[in-house]
C-alpha cells in the first residue's frame, strides 16, 4: 500500500507494511484519509537523524490516533530496523504511547530500534528529503521557515477493506 505526501518541499511516496503493522498503518491511513496531516510543520528536523511532523498543533507535544484512546501501542517487529535513510516510523511519548506523530530518518539509526514502530520506507522522494535535511534550524531543531505536509493521496487503502 502506497502513500503520497505532498509537502512544501516537494512529494515523498511511501511503501506501508500493513501485514507487518496492521494497527499502526490503520491508525496512519486513517489520519491520512481523514485530512488530519494537512498543514502539519515539520517541528523537528535534525540533519543526520529525523524529520518528524504529525502534530497539528505544530508543538512537538499535541496529536492523538483515529480511536477514542488517545495512544495505541508499539508494533515493533524485529526484521524491521531503522536500516537505511527514508524509514519511516511513529514517534512516541514512551512505549506503547503512539498517537499521530511520525518521523523520517535521514540514515540509518540503529539506536532507534526496538523504540519505535518502523512502519514504512520512501520509495519515491528521497531527493525531497534531501532538501528537507538542509532546511535552516533553530536551536531547537525546528525549521525558521514552515515546511508543511500541505495533504496526502492514498494510492491504495486497505482500511477500506479492513471495514
Amino acid at each position: 500500500m502506497s502513500v503520497t505526501l505532498h509537502t512544501d518541499v516537494g512529494d515523498v511516496k511511501l511503501e506501508l507494511f500493513c501485514e507487518e503493522c496492521p494497527k499502526t498503518c490503520y491508525n496512519f491511513l486513517a489520519l491520512c484519509a481523514s485530512d488530519y496531516y494537512n498543514d502539519c510543520v515539520f517541528h523537528r528536523n535534525i540533519r543526520g537523524f529525523l524529520a518528524q511532523t504529525g502534530d497539528p498543533s505544530g508543538t512537538g507535544k499535541g496529536g492523538k490516533s483515529c480511536w477514542e484512546e488517545r495512544y495505541f501501542p508499539d508494533e515493533i517487529q524485529e526484521g524491521i530496523k531503522h536500516s537505511k535513510r527514508g524509514m519511516v516510523s511513529m514517534a512516541n511519548s514512551g512505549p506503547n504511547k503512539n498517537s499521530s506523530q511520525f518521523f523520517f530518518t535521514y540514515g540509518e539509526q540503529v539506536n532507534l530500534d526496538g523504540k519505535y514502530t518502523v512502519f514504512g520506507h520512501v520509495i519515491s522522494g528521497l531527493e525531497v528529503l534531501d532538501d528537507l535535511e538542509k532546511v535552516p534550524v533553530d536551536e531547537k531543531h525546528r525549521p525558521i521557515t514552515d515546511i508543511k505536509i500541505r495533504r496526502a493521496t492514498i494510492h491504495a487503502n486497505p482500511i477500506a477493506e479492513w471495514g
